[in-house]
């Protein structure tokens, strides 16, 4: 798709993106998109709610970013949810409208989501499953794909998940706001784990209380204190062990 857009010389002048600042769209050439104020900026479109339609937007709490969040589509909410787990700094929907060119005249886009990642550089988000990615839509990822390039972000289109991959983020999110340990038993699992990887359900075995550590084990897996392979249900036979810098948050 890359060879239908028109990526002549000058073409970083000629595409912008329209962001919505204040009450109203302010327009960059793509070329000095990257000094956009983007913690000032709006979502370019909103979306609402009724009855009998296609998908199922809401909104979710981000742990990371301490408020809510908006999705169209149950895989955006599944991303957002990844996006706290990587613990991003700030996330916008539908950041900026991309207005750009191809062999066949002008298009527009309007990616779903911008993330700034906590080193402080940023990440473009499409989402949309692999089996409805259409000649189309293609063409307008493409276009998104050299926008951010220009800017100095990532891109990724979200098409699906790895095995296990999201249903294990999906577990370890269940315990992944502030957890009060007023009986000590994360310090237990922790000079446990330094022992070296063992079993999950071991790990909380080595403490007074399992049935009450198996949360704290999960928030710490969650908050990367504890590390373990997402690529695996996570089981009582599952391996996990101490992450490099948790005894520093301790």
């Amino acid at each position: 798709m890359r060879a239908r857009l028109r990526l002549d010389g000058g073409w970083p002048r000629r595409w912008s993106g329209s962001w919505l600042i204040g009450e109203g769209l302010v327009a960059w050439p793509i070329r000095d998109m990257a000094a956009v104020p983007f913690g000032s900026a709006k979502p370019v479109r909103r979306f609402t709610w009724r009855a009998r339609q296609g998908h199922r937007p809401g909104l979710l709490f981000m742990v990371s970013t301490g408020r809510h969040h908006g999705f169209e589509s149950l895989e955006e909410m599944r991303l957002l949810l990844a996006l706290d787990f990587l613990l991003v700094v700030d996330v916008l929907a539908q950041p900026f409208q991309l207005d750009f060119e191809y062999t066949a005249g002008r298009g527009r886009h309007i990616p779903d989501f911008l993330a700034v990642l906590p080193g402080g550089g940023l990440w473009l988000f499409d989402v949309r499953p692999e089996d409805r990615i259409e000649e189309s839509d293609a063409l307008k990822f493409a276009a998104a794909a050299e926008t951010a390039s220009v800017c100095g972000w990532r891109y990724s289109v979200v098409s699906g998940w790895r095995p296990h991959v999201w249903s294990g983020v999906d577990h370890l999110s269940s315990q992944r706001r502030s957890l009060q340990d007023r009986l000590g038993l994360e310090a237990e699992l922790l000079a446990a784990a330094r022992q070296g990887p063992t079993a999950f359900g071991h790990l909380v075995a080595a403490t007074r209380l399992p049935v009450v550590a198996r949360a704290h084990a999960i928030h710490l897996l969650w908050h990367r204190r504890l590390g373990m392979d997402l690529g695996t249900p996570l089981t009582d036979a599952s391996l996990v062990w101490a992450a490099a810098d948790a005894r520093a948050c301790e």
